[in-house]
């Protein structure tokens, strides 16, 4: 078992800990995602469930882990598909229980197809079940087929574990620090996507449509070894930059607006989140400006207020304060600063939180508040800072400000002192931005 594949284990070590300071032990079952039909023989690109993968490295579909605290000794078992060399001439290579035993370092490895059987025995006698509730009904239904037939056997003197507990509850709890290795990852994925901003930013013209941007992102997220787009890019040039989660990106870019692009690539499992706003022709306008600058200044706020120690919701707060001022300024909303808070109405042009959790999703796991207070910050988790503006067209909007829509997004791991940008690499001053988009 190599260092990497010891990284895993500590994570499951940490987790069966977990289970022995809580319910004095018990058995833990993590299954990964199976494959999924696109269209009749053709299947969807194969993606691991994360809360497998975060205790496993196993890359496999159709695979489930169990782990169990027991005062003999912790064990590591995976259930996995058999070698099968003639589904490999046509499927590509599989480990098999016996290499997979070897490779990832587990105490045993069985065939699925013996799952069944061998967790009957393993359930039986454990204080807990640790498994993903609710997750697919499929698996639900595996568990409680499980249950009752480890109930089943109770003339022969044994019993079924009499709590079930969601294990993501732990698990999202440990997701929410990243490790050394998971940084390393997450600033690769940062890096590449970074240049994917770059080179969209130098290829974009007017008269291009948003699909051709698209393709330039995907060229560079693949060319470096990216293995997937950490969830589907947004494209949107002029109005549609206004819209939240476009997707369609079918429009042809007109010379004189914005083009707003959210993309970032998955790098072996792990996420990145950009977004940049930039002029289709290279130049910023005098409204576009006025509110890329706004836009800004909340973001530098915002990351200012990224410290060990702060609110999580804290952030949101300063970007709330500095665009609702900035609406003051800029004729879009009347009042003082406390009277738009109290009243929201800059909930006009700024509607979502100011950033979330970034790590094996790109929504990751992790709670945000808890008795009802906010998580506080500590080093080693990441986080994205996005606050936007979005002016569409209304009869309380000047002309001028319309179709108007600016986001600008980083990647922030938390430090002993501050923040580290994972993208500081992506272009976000105006001058800056324009010089990445310079024609010459």
């Amino acid at each position: 078992m190599d260092h990497k594949h010891q990284i895993y284990k500590r994570r499951r070590v940490a987790l069966l800990k977990h289970m022995r300071a809580n319910t004095q032990g018990g058995i833990a079952l993590v299954p990964t995602a199976s494959e999924v039909v696109r269209s009749r023989d053709s299947t969807f690109p194969f993606r691991h469930d994360s809360y497998f993968y975060y205790l496993t490295g196993f890359p496999e579909p159709d695979a489930v882990l169990a782990m169990v605290a027991d005062a003999d000794g912790d064990r590591h078992i995976l259930f996995c598909r058999e070698k099968n060399l003639e589904r490999e001439i046509w499927d590509g290579f599989r480990y098999g229980p016996e290499a997979a035993c070897e490779v990832f370092g587990f105490d045993a490895a069985h065939p699925l197809g013996e799952m069944d059987a061998v967790l009957a025995d393993l359930a039986a006698d454990r204080p807990a079940l640790y498994t993903p509730l609710g997750q697919s009904a499929a698996w639900d239904r595996k568990v409680a087929d499980l249950l009752n037939e480890v109930r089943n056997r109770v003339r022969t003197g044994v019993a079924a574990p009499e709590h079930i507990v969601d294990v993501r509850q732990a698990l999202d709890a440990m997701r929410l620090v990243k490790d050394e290795h998971e940084r390393s990852l997450m600033r690769r994925a940062a890096d590449i996507s970074s240049r994917a901003h770059l080179r969209a930013m130098a290829a974009t013209r007017p008269g291009w449509f948003e699909y051709q941007v698209e393709a330039e992102l995907v060229h560079e997220f693949l060319h470096h070894g990216a293995q997937a787009v950490a969830y589907p890019s947004i494209v949107a040039g002029g109005p549609n930059a206004c819209v939240l989660h476009y997707r369609d990106n079918n429009r042809q870019l007109q010379d004189g607006e914005l083009l707003l692009i959210d993309a970032g690539c998955e790098y072996q499992g792990y996420a990145s989140d950009i977004t940049r706003t930039f002029p289709v022709n290279g130049r910023f306008g005098g409204p576009q400006k006025a509110v890329y600058e706004l836009v800004l200044a909340a973001q530098a706020a915002c990351i200012d207020a990224v410290q060990p120690g702060a609110e999580f919701h804290d952030y949101h707060k300063v970007a709330e304060r500095v665009l609702a001022q900035g609406f003051i300024d800029l004729g879009l909303v009347p009042g003082t600063l406390d009277e738009v808070l109290e009243s929201g109405s800059y909930k006009q042009f700024y509607m979502h939180r100011a950033g979330h959790w970034l790590g094996m999703d790109v929504h990751d796991a992790g709670r945000y508040q808890a008795q009802g207070a906010s998580i506080r910050l500590v080093p080693g988790m990441v986080l994205t800072v996005e606050p936007g503006v979005y002016i569409r067209r209304a009869e309380n909007v000047p002309e001028a400000f319309w179709d108007i829509g600016v986001r600008i997004e980083d990647d922030l791991l938390v430090t002993d002192t501050g923040s580290e940008n994972l993208t500081q690499a992506t272009p976000r001053t105006i001058a800056d931005v324009e010089a990445a988009c310079r024609r010459d």
